[in-house]
């Protein structure tokens, strides 16, 4: 019986953990396009829509001014707790895009600390790509690709949590 009460309780701490999990979609240049077919289908509407012309001057010197009209972030709801996530890129910002690379996974936790320790365990062995910092949207963000070659986003919205 002790077991039982053991397993429902971890279940029952994982239900309440405010770690969540969503897709982040990488695109050529038709990200606007993709998120308005995946709206249609999904229905909804844009919980966030930003252009890389939205970037702080100060934050500008890595992104191109001919990137200014493309999307820098989108997300769209898709069901309770689910968020479609997503972006252009170019293969100036790194590894070129190609099927099968074009998406990471996105963790939000409801911590610093738990975002420290998802970075580091998920980045042993593997590759660190931005480091966890402070960002210009009021986020403590990190990027890696892991030992088995899945790209991970680790994020603590600082406005929403401490």
């Amino acid at each position: 019986m002790a077991i039982i009460r053991n397993i429902k309780t971890k279940i029952a701490n994982q239900k309440n953990s405010m770690t969540t999990l969503n897709p982040y979609l990488v695109f050529k240049g038709n990200c606007e396009e993709a998120f308005n077919f995946y709206k249609s289908v999904f229905g909804g509407n844009f919980q966030y829509i930003g252009r890389y012309a939205d970037i702080p001057r100060t934050e500008r010197q890595t992104f191109p001014l001919e990137a200014d009209e493309k999307i820098v972030h989108v997300s769209l709801p898709v069901s309770n707790g689910t968020i479609l996530m997503g972006c252009d890129s170019t293969e100036a910002y790194g590894q070129p895009i190609v099927s099968g690379n074009n998406f990471s996974l996105s963790v939000t936790t409801d911590s610093r600390d738990e975002a420290e320790r998802l970075f580091n365990e998920l980045s042993t062995g593997g590759q660190i790509k931005m480091a966890m910092n402070e960002t210009f949207w009021g986020s403590y963000f990190g990027m890696i690709t892991d030992k088995f070659g899945i790209h991970w986003m680790i994020n603590l919205n600082q406005a929403n949590y401490s």
